[in-house]
């Protein structure tokens, strides 16, 4: 097959079911018939493309996408975040599953968040203070160790050329950027910026907070980025040579390092040199479950999605969803039945397991699903009712997921971040990365669980050492020994719930590549107790019984990104889906 290139553009928008996807200036390639990469941004799409047409295989590219959506999509791509990876090598026929998630620095502790009234400190999630050790550098230097072909230099040198070099502005980067760059009001000066930034009791949450990142982010001239104008960004350029040079530890125990542990220092974060030196990505246990006679692998704990999505799938294999559809109302409450049922197990059971005991294999059983299944009534189940703790009567959305497929059938799903948008709003001078928040996904007050959301039991609250909980769901499916399905998302905590629609649409409804991923999505998430559905096309019929059944519903515009890759095992061809709920995605293959 000749080779295929493309940039997405877009000019309409197209409701479905009552919500816009968006359409792109077509004809553009889905269907491939080698390999490919499915990315959030189509500059890093293409550089891992550009891996596999060099001979690397799926890992390779996987890891060139990564390191180059720390360049091209700062919002979530990073070096100073983390993550996961699901990989399935073809010759082994096994899958491995990668944890490279950020810990709590050994300054932590289990209230460092609340002031002396017991309540959160305003804005905790921004500055130094608010970032864990990250582990996205070692991450993909382990999984290239396991896995990979290319030399690891091949792999880094793009996005330091792309960091170098600039890149063209998208319409998208563009407008969050200029966001981020825009200054209150009440900001006198930089004096006191700069005096204020460290206290996180009056913290902010923009990159205008944050001299470092507006030296790198804004426009030297001081005017609103547009789409068309070329970020460089030299300083990583630099960070990311270095790494290329002298291998994923550079950025633990060289000079990134350095510059990292001094910036910490000067500026009330608490990783220092030994906790950076000491962090380890490690090889964990996929989990797998079966479901319609295909083998589904996920991430297993620290990520709380391989259970999440295990639980669920097993609770509603159970029922015959196909009978009502996808849309009708006794198939969203089944479904929101387990997604509370699944949230709760998320809330109280998974936790990083050096700390704590995960029963994994039990919470994925076909006889603990059937037990839940049996629980499910024609009424809604109060999500109090599930605590044997009292209830008193949110997690980031930025991360970003991507697909490769390779040639020889090799696939990874891996899906990383900094928490939210653009982590902690700080780079590290003189470096060129962000800093994650991640440190928010523990639980930050210890034993209030809140009818809002607010969860506080004890399993995933702060401690040295420990890795945060995670919602990150990077999938594989398989049919006899064959890839059926790479998927994942962003969303923080709807990601799950995102990745499991993908998942019915695809094994249960039987829908079409594309109509499978341009689905509308819905979320429960036990804690607050409302489902959410996304658009509002929702037939009056469907709520009203919803409603009828005790359910609260609300609606949302935009729930996760999936970038997903569908495999007609039949025919061999390979449907590279990008999710077109945002601007930016791509699939690039041949």
């Amino acid at each position: 097959m000749h080779p295929i290139s493309f940039s997405v553009v877009v000019i309409a928008l197209v409701s479905v079911l009552g919500f816009e996807v968006r359409a792109q200036s077509a004809p553009v390639p889905e269907v491939f018939t080698r390999h490919v990469v499915v990315a959030q941004e189509g500059n890093a799409s293409d550089v891992g493309r550009a891996v596999l047409r060099e001979g690397g295989n799926a890992i390779d590219a996987a890891v060139a996408t990564a390191f180059a959506l720390a360049v091209t999509h700062p919002a979530a791509g990073n070096l100073g975040g983390g993550g996961f990876i699901v990989a399935f090598d073809a010759a082994s026929g096994r899958v491995r599953t990668f944890d490279f998630r950020e810990t709590a620095p050994a300054g932590a502790s289990p209230t460092m968040y609340l002031g002396a009234d017991g309540q959160l400190v305003s804005r905790h999630r921004a500055g130094p203070r608010a970032a864990g050790v990250p582990g996205t550098v070692r991450g993909l230097g382990l999984a290239h160790a396991a896995l990979g072909k290319r030399p690891w230099a091949d792999l880094v040198r793009p996005a330091a050329r792309l960091a170098r070099d600039g890149f063209d502005v998208s319409e998208s980067l563009a407008q969050s950027l200029n966001a981020q760059l825009r200054r209150r009001a009440s900001k006198a000066n930089d004096a006191d910026l700069s005096a204020r930034r460290d206290d996180l009791g009056t913290g902010t949450d923009r990159l205008s907070d944050f001299p470092e990142s507006v030296a790198v982010f804004a426009k030297a001239d001081g005017t609103p980025w547009a789409a068309g104008d070329r970020l460089f960004q030299r300083d990583l350029a630099a960070t990311l040579d270095r790494i290329a040079a002298a291998g994923p530890d550079e950025f633990y125990t060289g000079e990134t390092a350095v510059r990292f542990v001094r910036y910490m220092a000067e500026h009330g974060g608490l990783v220092n040199a030994s906790d950076l030196a000491s962090y380890r990505a490690l090889e964990r246990p996929p989990v797998h479950v079966t479901f319609r006679g295909h083998d589904v692998y996920g991430m297993g704990p620290v990520s709380s999605g391989g259970i999440v999505v295990g639980e669920m799938l097993g609770i509603l294999e159970t029922f015959d969803l196909k009978a009502d559809g996808p849309h009708a109302a006794r198939t969203l409450h089944r479904v929101t039945e387990a997604q509370r049922r699944a949230y709760f197990t998320r809330a109280t059971r998974i936790a990083d397991p050096a700390f704590v005991s995960v029963p994994v294999a039990e919470l994925v059983s076909k006889a603990h699903a059937s037990k839940l299944a049996l629980s499910i009534t024609d009424k809604a189940t109060p999500s109090a009712s599930l605590a044997p703790f009292r209830v008193i009567g949110a997690e980031g959305t930025e991360t970003t997921h991507l697909s490769t497929l390779d040639a020889a059938g090799n696939a990874v799903a891996l899906t990383y971040t900094l928490e939210e948008g653009y982590g902690a709003k700080a780079v590290v001078a003189g470096a060129g990365f962000l800093l994650n928040n991640e440190m928010g996904d523990f639980n930050l007050t210890p034993g209030r669980t809140d009818a809002s959301g607010r969860i506080g039991t004890p399993a995933n609250a702060i401690a040295p050492g420990k890795r945060m909980l995670s919602s990150m769901t990077p999938t594989l499916v398989l049919k006899e020994g064959k890839v059926r399905l790479v998927t994942g998302s962003p969303g923080g905590r709807t990601i799950p719930n995102t990745v499991l629609w993908v998942l019915l649409n695809v094994l249960e409804f039987g829908m079409a590549p594309r109509a499978a991923i341009d689905a509308p999505r819905t979320h429960h998430a036990w804690f607050p107790d409302v489902v959410t559905l996304e658009g509002k096309g929702w037939s009056p019929a469907v709520l009203s019984t919803l409603r009828s059944m005790g359910h609260s519903v609300r609606f949302t515009d935009i729930q996760g990104d999936a970038q997903s890759i569908i495999v007609d095992l039949g025919t061999g061809r390979i449907h590279g889906i990008a999710d077109r709920r945002r601007l930016t995605e791509k699939a690039s293959g041949d």
